[in-house]
């Protein structure tokens, strides 16, 4: 492992941002350990949220695999699939309650179609304001920067959840085709990209300090 630190204000919890990986192939097992590690001792439900693949099974898939990790983990679906799902008090609730927050993969246009600007994203910030954790796997990470790409829209680019200030972030990251990645740092607000491969994962702690995990390597590139 090595470590990095990224911008930004300190905060009481972790953030997890997963480049990729199938969990019912092991490919995220290093991952998901590390989230189970920092789920609190008289907490243990894990928030699921599912709006970057629209899934009202995932999570069921999800809690049946990392049961087999640890079997007191409860996972719980937070039914959040379109704009208005973001604005119900039952869903803030829900996941400000849990232990953990755990955004799914998907498509990133799902994510920001539904979450930005929503109450979701205040809630996400105070689950780290109380010392909890946050993580987020391929689409879904990769719209936490300031701005993410559009699928709609080859080349095109959509304002992020802003949760990592000044930052884009590139998940299922090709070495050998760094062209999107530049894309998205062409943008005034990125000063920072960071690009994480399907078999890496950051851990950003309170202090801003990222742990980099998993047997890949991430790019960083900073403006200025």
């Amino acid at each position: 492992m090595n470590e990095l630190r990224i911008p930004g204000p300190a905060t009481n919890g972790w953030l997890v941002l997963i480049g990729g990986g199938e969990f019912s192939f092991g490919e995220t097992r290093e991952f998901d350990e590390l989230l189970l590690s920092k789920l609190p001792a008289n907490n243990r439900t894990i928030a699921f949220v599912p709006v970057a693949s629209g899934s009202n099974e995932y999570a069921g898939h999800f809690g049946a695999y990392l049961r087999t990790i640890e079997p007191t983990v409860d996972v719980v679906n937070v039914p959040i699939y379109r704009p208005r799902d973001a604005r119900r008090q039952k869903n803030l609730e829900r996941l400000e309650s849990a232990g953990l927050v755990y955004i799914g993969a998907g498509v990133t246009n799902k994510v920001v179609e539904a979450l930005r600007n929503s109450p979701v994203v205040e809630s996400l910030g105070r689950v780290m304001a109380a010392g909890k954790c946050v993580a987020a796997i391929g689409a879904a990470a990769a719209t936490l920067g300031v701005a993410t790409h559009d699928i709609e829209r080859p080349g095109g680019w959509l304002p992020g959840l802003g949760l990592v200030p000044g930052a884009v972030i590139e998940t299922g990251f090709d070495p050998s085709n760094d062209t999107p990645l530049r894309r998205l740092m062409s943008l005034p607000e990125a000063k920072l990209g960071i690009a994480i491969p399907r078999d890496c994962a950051i851990a950003i702690a309170p202090d801003r300090t990222a742990t980099i995990l998993g047997a890949g390597k991430i790019a960083v590139v900073r403006k200025g």
